[in-house]
């Protein structure tokens, strides 16, 4: 089976979570993270300055943030698909990170 390797060519901040992508097989895509800044690695991005601190990488073909954060770009290729699953997960990583009630 063969599985495309996408690279982002192109990326537009858009304040305050969102980037505009284009990948390298002409798709564009929209995506909007605040749903999914949660946790220790994406979490620091809810501040506004660090979010829009990303630059694209142009070695790994994503976009990525000072704190080692980023997004495999076939997730972000795909994101309609992946969007609700990785809501998910940041809820969990919310949970995670809430002290113990006791």
């Amino acid at each position: 089976m063969i599985h495309p390797i996408y690279r982002i060519t192109q990326y537009e901040y858009l304040p305050p979570y969102s980037l505009r992508l284009r990948f390298n097989d002409g798709v564009e895509r929209l995506v909007d993270l605040e749903p999914v800044l949660e946790g220790e690695i994406y979490g620091p991005l809810r501040d506004q300055s660090t979010f829009s601190q990303s630059f694209l990488d142009p070695e790994v073909g994503t976009v990525v943030w000072p704190n080692g954060a980023d997004f495999d770009p076939s997730i972000l290729h795909d994101w309609p698909a992946h969007r609700e699953s990785f809501i998910a997960a940041a809820k969990r990583w919310k949970a995670a990170a809430l002290p113990a009630l006791g």
